[in-house]
């Protein structure tokens, strides 16, 4: 690495697994290997597999969890790296803290990496806090004095100061991430790398989290690569992001620019598949599900919705018996996943009535509350009082058209987001 900026270069990063019971290979295939390698030639098995859809079934028992990855990162840059489940995210960054070793290509650093990548990595259960503490920054290279200098620190910032003498396999997941974190954020490494874990932490650890890895970043000037699906995190955080989808880098750029084009690729497909209406195959295993849902507004189906107009839920359910106390209602994120409002027909002391067989069920808001111009997507669920849910993440996508809905010849374009006059009803 010539600049002397550059703190990290992955060159031709690839990772191929071989899919089925036995992942390491069978005895001819390491044969194989091992007659091309003694002959100076290239691993046969490079040449073949497939890209990693986990959605379709493929026919070689190779697959490439990453390839062709290339990229560098800057010293006090904070990288953000977003993609689907099964994009190849988590196995990067295995691969960058050494967890495992690329098939091909090779990964250049400057200085010391502290992973966080799994609820309770490199923590040793038996061992109280205090001394996974010491065990964790020797493993990053720190001197026992530099350790103790900083102790006191870690504990105050992980919250789990009662605890922190007892054994951390007692410890909740939340503690553990907590303690794990405070470890590789105060022991200074030059390279911090952080997988979806945070969000196993409460929303004010999360805030303290994000905190201080901006300091980190900014005020220490080490280099953060953060993994997430929270993208208004990774908005908050990151100046530089890498999506990746089927192991493959598909856009490096400034933040905005790439969620805005991973969110709007979600968008399409939503809409691509379900065209507005989700209809479900029950399960005769379950009790009750939602067959069929449908949007209008001012009595027109539609996905798009006017600010101040009468938005309109349909349902149909399926229910094998009668369903005493059920609840049905929507929530309503942004195009970042940040949930706007919910309400049910508990929250307005309405109830509703789910026969055996095919019911029925709307939900109707006069006034619909939200004015701000842009797409919105609504979660749906149902559930009876013995706590059984069904819960339909991402059900539709709306795009909210702002009106003037004052009369006042303005339409309401602001950062507020809500109208305060509204009229919400069950029937």
């Amino acid at each position: 690495m010539k600049d002397k900026d550059i703190i990290l270069k992955a060159e031709n990063i690839s990772k191929q697994y071989r899919l089925g019971l036995v992942g390491t290979g069978t005895i001819s295939h390491d044969l194989n290997r091992w007659w091309n390698r003694i002959r100076g030639k290239e691993d046969p098995y490079l040449k073949v597999g497939e890209s990693n859809d986990r959605s379709t079934k493929g026919s070689s028992e190779y697959v490439w969890a990453l390839k062709d990855i290339n990229f560098e990162v800057k010293r006090g840059e904070v990288l953000g790296i977003i993609g689907k489940n099964g994009a190849g995210k988590s196995t990067l960054l295995k691969i960058l803290s050494k967890v495992t070793g690329p098939t091909t290509g090779e990964i250049k650093t400057r200085g010391r990496i502290a992973s966080l990548l799994e609820v309770g990595t490199g923590f040793h259960g038996e061992m109280t806090g205090r001394e996974n503490i010491f065990l964790n920054g020797a493993i990053l290279g720190m001197t026992k004095k530099e350790i103790t200098a900083k102790i006191d620190e870690i504990i105050e910032f992980s919250g789990c100061q009662r605890y922190i003498d007892t054994p951390v396999k007692r410890y909740s997941s939340g503690m553990t991430v907590r303690l794990a974190f405070a470890v590789a954020a105060f022991l200074e490494p030059e390279i911090l790398v952080i997988d979806e874990v945070l969000a196993v932490g409460d929303a004010e650890f999360q805030k303290k989290a994000i905190g201080k890895m901006q300091d980190i970043s900014r005020g220490e000037g080490r280099t953060v690569l953060f993994v997430s699906h929270n993208m208004a995190a990774v908005e908050k955080l990151c100046s530089r992001v890498i999506l990746i989808n089927k192991g493959e880098i598909v856009m490096s750029d400034k933040t905005s620019k790439v969620l805005k084009f991973y969110l709007d690729e979600e968008k399409k497909e939503i809409l691509n598949s379900q065209s507005g209406i989700y209809n479900l195959d029950l399960d005769n295993k379950k009790k009750f599900g939602v067959k069929r849902v449908d949007i209008y507004c001012d009595g027109e189906r539609t996905d798009k919705i006017k600010s101040g107009s009468s938005f309109q839920i349909k349902a149909s359910i399926v229910s094998h018996m009668k369903l005493f106390g059920p609840e049905f209602g929507i929530g309503i994120s942004n195009d970042q996943e940040v949930s706007l409002m919910r309400f049910n027909n508990i929250h307005v002391g309405q109830s509703i009535e789910v026969e055996e067989g095919l019911s029925e069920v709307s939900l109707i808001i006069d006034d619909f509350p939200l004015y701000k111009k842009g797409n919105y997507f609504i979660n749906i669920y149902f559930g009876d009082a013995a706590g059984d849910y069904e819960i339909i993440n991402n059900a539709f996508s709306i795009c909210v058209e702002p009106v003037d809905f004052f009369k006042s010849g303005r339409l309401l374009e602001d950062d507020h987001n809500q109208i305060t006059h509204r009229k919400i009803k069950f029937n």
